[in-house]
């Protein structure tokens, strides 16, 4: 993997990480010049503090990395702080001093990994050409699991930071072709007009206003008689809110809103990357929601997979629209578990802010593995409820259910129960609405696209079905 070497030569430059604390008793053993330059400089093992300490001819010696207290705190976990060093450190050969525990290798190397991270595709010139330095691989890591993780959110990056012009519904499953035919599974595509005959009328009704068709990509992978795992991504690949257009600033970010199937299709290929012992099926409904003489309009009546009819109370809603086809065929299968990943509402962001994802499970037991894995991975969610008395916001007049509610508040767990209803009650289905975006730049997560939750879900997933 890039960025890494497999052993140390003469030229390799240790890196010693200490806590706080540790560094407190570090520094003692130090010669006195050493003590004399760290205390010169001011130096305190915060998280992310980094000291390049120069040896007699003036080279660099040594760095040293603050780790911080000892914290809960994600955003300021160990793994953050490594993910500090690679665009810091000049260019050569690192290694870490000491013996490391097999987690804090790992959070080492999954943390250099995504500090390298960079979306080039539109860069020229020596910009574009920027390298990085390299690090030895910790002792007893497992490597192929840092690569793993590394692969799947930096593909989930570049397809969401990708501008949404060159990522139309075709492209988005080019790469899922891509990903298929790398791990021998199976994917076909259902494109436009198909989409009435095979019985999809909602994703169809969503992609219909523009001229790159619609279409529901589904990918199967694993053995036939394994537990069935369904993964269903929101593909809104451009969202101008159709007829109900969005202002300029809600409409800027949206190349964003197919961040539901980048996530999916970053967590089936860790999946199939582990060969977990699961029946694999992804389905991702890719559709732009354009203006046009096609387009969907507020109030109309659409019909969808499952039978329940839906009244249009906004046309900016789009999103549940295409889910609740593929949820009703991903749940006809009766599969295992069933999750869903969407950049579904504004509501979710108000309530957690941009950085953490909201859950909703039918299953407690699903629900409580995913937010302990999240902890442990640090890549935490937070459960919201589905809160029945609150379906009775989507009441319509004329259909069996709208697309919005007719109140402002809760509108996430209004979205999520709108959802619910295209799932079987005995189906276990884990629903995320996540922003699928960085607004603001931090170690090891640059601004752009990201795949929130993508490594908690796998390590549930690996525990559920791998031991």
């Amino acid at each position: 993997m890039d960025n890494f070497s497999t052993r140390a030569n003469a030229k390799t430059i240790p890196i010693v990480a200490l806590t706080r604390n540790a560094y407190k008793g570090w520094v003692k053993g130090q010669g006195k010049s050493a003590q004399a330059w760290l205390k010169a400089t001011a130096y305190t093992a915060d998280a992310g503090k980094i000291a390049l300490m120069p040896g007699r001819d003036g080279s660099l010696k040594r760095v040293v990395l603050g780790l911080g207290k000892p914290t809960r705190d994600p955003s300021k976990a160990a793994m953050w702080s490594f993910a500090v060093l690679p665009a810091r450190l000049p260019k050569g050969r690192y290694q870490l001093e000491g013996e490391l525990d097999a987690q804090l290798a790992h959070d080492a190397a999954l943390g250099w990994a995504l500090g390298t991270y960079r979306f080039s595709r539109y860069l020229t010139g020596k910009a574009k050409d920027k390298t990085f330095p390299s690090l030895v691989w910790p002792a007893g890591v497992d490597r192929r699991a840092v690569a793993r993780a590394r692969n799947a959110i930096f593909l989930g990056r570049d397809l969401i930071t990708t501008p949404a012009g060159d990522l139309g519904p075709s492209e988005l499953a080019e790469q899922a072709v891509a990903i298929a035919t790398e791990h021998d599974a199976e994917i076909d595509s259902i494109v436009g007009e198909e989409l009435l005959s095979a019985n999809y009328p909602a994703i169809y009704a969503v992609g219909m206003g523009s001229p790159r068709a619609p279409r529901l990509i589904d990918l199967r992978w694993g053995d036939e008689d394994a537990p069935k795992l369904s993964l269903v991504g929101k593909g809104v690949v451009f969202d101008s809110g159709g007829l109900d257009l969005k202002s300029a600033s809600g409409m800027k970010l949206m190349k964003k809103d197919m961040g539901g199937a980048a996530s999916v299709l970053a967590l089936a290929q860790m999946v199939m990357d582990a060969k977990l012992p699961v029946r694999l099926r992804v389905l991702i409904p890719a559709v732009e929601n354009a203006i046009s003489g096609e387009a969907f309009r507020p109030l109309d009546v659409l019909e969808t997979r499952k039978g329940i009819t839906i009244e249009v109370g906004n046309t900016d809603a789009e999103g549940r629209l295409i889910l609740c086809d593929a949820l009703a065929e991903a749940d006809s299968e009766q599969p295992d578990l069933l999750i869903d990943f969407a950049t579904l509402t504004g509501a979710a962001r108000i309530a957690l802010g941009t950085e953490l994802p909201a859950m909703f499970s039918t299953d407690d037991e699903v629900a409580a593995d995913i937010l302990a894995a999240g902890t442990e991975t640090i890549d935490p969610l937070w459960r919201l409820p589905l809160f029945r008395s609150y379906r009775r916001h989507l009441d319509s007049r004329v259909a069996d259910i709208n697309n919005i509610a007719n109140v402002s508040q809760g509108g996430a767990i209004t979205a999520a129960l709108f959802l619910q209803e295209f799932v079987s009650s005995k189906t276990k289905w884990v629903h995320i609405d996540t922003m699928g975006y960085n607004l603001h730049a931090r170690p090891g997560r640059p601004a752009g696209g990201e795949v929130f939750g993508v490594r908690a879900m796998f390590e549930m997933l690996r525990r559920r079905y791998a031991g």
